[in-house]
C-alpha cells in the first residue's frame, strides 16, 4: 500500500464531525479499548498524529520502554479539561503527516480501529471503509508488536463486503471491519463473523467458547 494520506486525514476529519454534538456522558462512554472511555481515545490520536519518530523514542525512553506507559502519558498530555478542548486538538492534527517509526499502513489502521473504539459503543454509523483495507489486514496479519500475528495464526480472513483474502487455514469470514476489530484484540469484532475459525479466534480474545 502506497502513503495515501489523503485516506488517513479522511478518516480523521469523518471522526472530527461524528464527535461533535457528543454530550460529556457520552465522552466518559466506555471504549472498545480496554481502560479507556471515548475521550482517552481521542487524546490518544491526537496524541498519536502529532508524534514523529525522534519524539516517539524520547516518549518511549522517558517512560522506560514500556509502551502502555508511554500511551498512558500521551493521554495525559493531549487531554484536555473539557471534551470540547480535547476535539480542538485532536482537528489540529486531522491533516498532520507525522508519524512514529512503523509502515504507513499503521497510520490507516489505527484511526479506522480507534474510530470503531469509539463509534461502536456510542452507536455511531461510520462512512464506507477506506482503499486500502486489504493492505490492513495483510499487516496485521503479520504484526507481532500489537499481536496481531498471534491472534491471526492459522487463519484464513475472508472480507465478505471487499473480497480480500488473507491468511491460510480455518476460514473466518465477514465485514472486513469486524475483521480489523478483532484482529486488533477487541471481542466486539467477533459479531458479524462466522466460519470454523471463529471458535478458535474467539478463545484468542479471551472469550469462551461454547
Amino acid at each position: 500500500m502506497t502513503d495515501d494520506w489523503h485516506a488517513v486525514h479522511q478518516e480523521r476529519r469523518a471522526l472530527a464531525e461524528d464527535l461533535e454534538g457528543l454530550t460529556d456522558r457520552q465522552w466518559a462512554t466506555p471504549s472498545l479499548c480496554g481502560g479507556w472511555d471515548v475521550h482517552d481515545v481521542v487524546a490518544h490520536l491526537a496524541g498519536s498524529a502529532a508524534t514523529t519518530r525522534r519524539g516517539f523514542w524520547i516518549s518511549l525512553l522517558r517512560s522506560r520502554f514500556d509502551f502502555d506507559r508511554a500511551n498512558a502519558r500521551e493521554v495525559v498530555a493531549y487531554r484536555a479539561g473539557t471534551p470540547a478542548g480535547t476535539l480542538e486538538r485532536f482537528r489540529a492534527t486531522i491533516t498532520s503527516t507525522a508519524t512514529p517509526p512503523g509502515p504507513f499502513v499503521t497510520r490507516l489502521l489505527e484511526i479506522v480501529v480507534h474510530g470503531e473504539d469509539i463509534r461502536q459503543p456510542l452507536g455511531l454509523p461510520r462512512p464506507p471503509l477506506p482503499p486500502g483495507v486489504q493492505g490492513a489486514l495483510e499487516y496485521l496479519a503479520r504484526d507481532a508488536l500489537s499481536g496481531g500475528r498471534r491472534r491471526l495464526a492459522g487463519l484464513e480472513l475472508v472480507a465478505t463486503d471487499t473480497g480480500a483474502r488473507v491468511g491460510s487455514g480455518e476460514r473466518v469470514e465477514g465485514p472486513a471491519l469486524c475483521l480489523l476489530v478483532a484482529g486488533s484484540g477487541r471481542p466486539a469484532g467477533l459479531q458479524g463473523l462466522s466460519g470454523p475459525g471463529v471458535p478458535l479466534l474467539a478463545a484468542r480474545l479471551g472469550v469462551p467458547v461454547g
